[in-house]
């Protein structure tokens, strides 16, 4: 965590949790990495999770299309035509 946003958050999450800072370091080095992914990224890995839930893909599209629009920086929206592109190619 070399930035100062990084390093903020760390001493953020230590005030407001008493978290020792290598725990609260870890714990946003792991929230950030999981943010990091790209929406392509984020589209297929959820695909494969909710599909192993036994969804159906018009079902997974909508799930998808939500989590998406709720993500910290929001993906650009995408037609359930796009999301069958990034899943399948």
């Amino acid at each position: 965590m070399n930035d100062g946003a990084s390093t903020e958050l760390v001493r953020y999450v230590v005030a407001s949790t008493g978290l020792p800072e290598r725990v609260a370091a870890r714990v946003v080095a792991d929230i950030v990495g999981y943010f990091d992914e790209t929406a392509e990224q984020f589209v297929r890995r959820r695909h494969a999770e909710l599909q192993a839930r036994e969804m159906r893909n018009a079902e997974i599209w909508r799930q998808l299309e939500a989590e998406l629009a709720q993500r910290p920086v929001a993906a650009p929206p995408f037609t359930e035509r796009q999301l069958r592109r990034i899943v399948y190619g």
